[in-house]
């Protein structure tokens, strides 16, 4: 049978919904998802018996709060449990909480479709390290996956519809839930700490209580339905001096289109303007979660505009990559071989930002899982990974967790905020203001305004513009790309007065990115699925721009994305639509 999913070590995924309509709220996938649904429990229940050696592993299992999810789980549980595999099902549960746990446990299931619409769903797999499969092992699940598609006869698909008719569904282990929340607390300290022991950690969250107490912080939520409406924020973060204000908070009540990029962060951006002009003068920062809740892109109050505004996500990343770096340098002035972990798209300012901190970043392919390995690579190699993710996506992984949190991401601009300057040494605001030549910046009194304004600028595409997504007609991407290096080099020839002219650039290179190896000035541009990115570089070789490209591992598009040094939006608009106009050309 065909499964017509789009499979990838971070996920797999497909419109889940019986009408085949990706923005549909129903709860029916169909015969035939039920049929993938149940071959997708078999295979992974084959999987996990095989790399743990274990007659009967156990397995947490959880849903987002997309409609069909229950239904899918329904299925995967009865497919898991007649392997002989032991199950515990959560229900509701948020990816970074289901992956704290899945570390008491053999492996997890997780269906979602993370940021993806509302009739999509998919699932993720991991075993009990807290991340999803590293590449080589995702390829060995769907290689079983499609076999099983393959070989599955009309009479076997029958009688399994048969078999499932009468199953009823499995409700939530309201115990299991309880220690899955605990245990996703108790990771989360560590992780905001970057301290194990509970000693170290409470001379931590004590500062950040006392800052707190001092100027009293409300963190706004558009929670929009999603998994963290079941997670801990609505605990965690009051335990800390923060209040939370949190609004759309009934899990499976998803009122508005689910990726948090700035055209949906303008709900918390409402939200907190109101609350500002009813006097609630602590309404300074706000997240929204996507649905799986792993990522939380931010709304923050501008004092100097007096208004609510959503932060690009290039930016959050940015300010995450700054605070936790500077945070290594507040626990330890002498820190060593810090290093960062990013996809291949994002932006430039971060090796700006790590150049200035003395880290160094390195660079793997589009997907969750490929920069979660190359940190894990670097950490072997004794480098000091704090932080790493995918700037072109919003949010941040911070060590040693293995996923995006929007916890983290949200205590990374606490922590930026509330360590601020003492008679024992200088906050991390100050550190970063030093350390990259502008403490003339600095003043005691700084809001995120001000630390915003220090960031190097740059000028990005964003990852849900219309101009980053692309169709194009070549199956073969990699036969795609060497046609765009044909193309590419009568066009550079032709505008090469220009570009220099206009945008100081004068060279380029390529740089090829596949799981978690970079290839730096690459003479053949197939590289199959991976990423591609033409460098531009100046007269003095530092590199001012680039434009990007690969097709999605999620999603049945092709996407592009261009990075300028500088307040430049014109100059990215143009390089874009340069980029967009030579793969046309490209896609014979």
């Amino acid at each position: 049978m065909e499964h017509n999913m789009i499979l990838s070590a971070s996920g797999w995924r497909k419109i889940f919904t019986e009408d085949k309509d990706g923005e549909s709220t129903s709860k029916e996938i169909g015969n035939d998802n039920k049929i993938l649904s149940y071959l997708i429990g078999t295979t992974f229940a084959e999987y996990i018996k095989s790399v743990t050696g274990k007659a009967s592993p156990e397995v947490v299992i959880a849903t987002d709060t997309r409609p069909t999810g229950a239904e899918i789980a329904r299925v995967v549980l009865n497919a898991s449990t007649c392997s002989d595999i032991k199950c515990v099902y959560l229900g509701y549960a948020s990816a970074p909480e289901i992956m704290a746990y899945a570390k008491n446990f053999d492996g997890f299931i997780y269906i979602s479709a993370s940021h993806n619409p509302v009739g999509h769903n998919g699932i993720k797999f991991g075993l009990s390290d807290g991340g999803v499969l590293e590449g080589g092992e995702a390829k060995k699940l769907i290689e079983s996956f499609k076999k099983k598609c393959a070989e599955i006869t009309q009479e076997e698909q029958n009688a399994l519809l048969k078999k499932l008719e009468g199953i009823p569904a499995v409700g939530a282990a309201k115990y299991y839930k309880k220690q899955s929340l605990k245990s996703y607390e108790k990771f989360i300290r560590h992780v905001i700490s970057g301290c194990e022991k509970p000693a170290a950690q409470k001379v931590i969250f004590n500062e950040i209580k006392k800052a707190c107490k001092k100027n009293p912080l409300t963190l706004v939520c558009d929670m929009n339905g999603s998994a963290r409406g079941a997670s801990i924020d609505k605990k965690f973060i009051p335990s800390c001096r923060i209040k939370l204000e949190a609004f759309n908070d009934i899990p499976g009540q998803i009122v508005h289109a689910i990726i948090p990029e700035p055209e949906n962060l303008v709900h918390c951006a409402d939200k907190m303007q109101q609350m500002q002009k009813d006097g609630i003068t602590s309404a300074l920062l706000g997240y929204m979660p996507d649905c799986d809740g792993d990522r939380g892109n931010i709304v923050y109050w501008n004092e100097k505009t007096q208004t609510a505004q959503p932060i690009p996500a290039q930016e959050v990343f940015a300010l995450c990559v700054m605070a936790e770096l500077s945070f290594e340098y507040w626990k330890n002035p002498s820190a060593k071989n810090l290093a960062v972990a990013v996809n291949c798209p994002t932006s430039m300012r971060i090796d700006e930002i790590a150049s200035s901190l003395g880290a160094k970043v390195f660079r793997a392919e589009v997907g969750e899982a490929n920069v979660v390995n190359l940190a894990r690579e670097k950490r072997a190699e004794r480098f000091n990974v704090r932080i790493f993710g995918e700037g072109s996506n919003g949010g941040n992984i911070t060590y040693p967790s293995a996923v995006r949190d929007p916890v983290a991401t949200i205590f990374a601009l606490v922590k930026l905020l509330s360590l601020r300057d003492t008679k024992n040494g200088e906050g991390l605001f100050h550190i970063w203001c030093k350390k990259s030549g502008q403490e003339d910046k600095y003043r005691n009194d700084f809001t995120l305004a001000d630390v915003i304004s220090t960031l190097p600028a740059y000028t990005t595409t964003g990852v849900s513009e219309e101009r980053a997504v692309l169709q194009v007609k070549m199956e073969d991407k990699g036969k795609l790309k060497e046609n765009f290096k044909t193309e590419f080099k009568k066009f550079f020839e032709e505008k090469k007065a220009v570009l220099e002219s206009d945008y100081g650039i004068t060279s380029w290179d390529c740089c090829l990115t596949n799981g978690t190896k970079e290839t730096v000035g690459a003479e053949n541009w197939n590289n199959a699925n991976g990423g591609l990115k033409v460098r531009f570089n100046d007269k003095n070789r530092n590199p001012v721009a680039f434009i990007w490209m690969r097709p999605s591992g999620t999603e049945a598009v092709f996407r592009v994305m261009c990075d300028v040094k500088g307040n430049n939006p014109e100059g990215e608009k143009q390089l874009l639509a340069w980029e967009t106009e030579i793969l046309q050309k490209a896609d014979k």
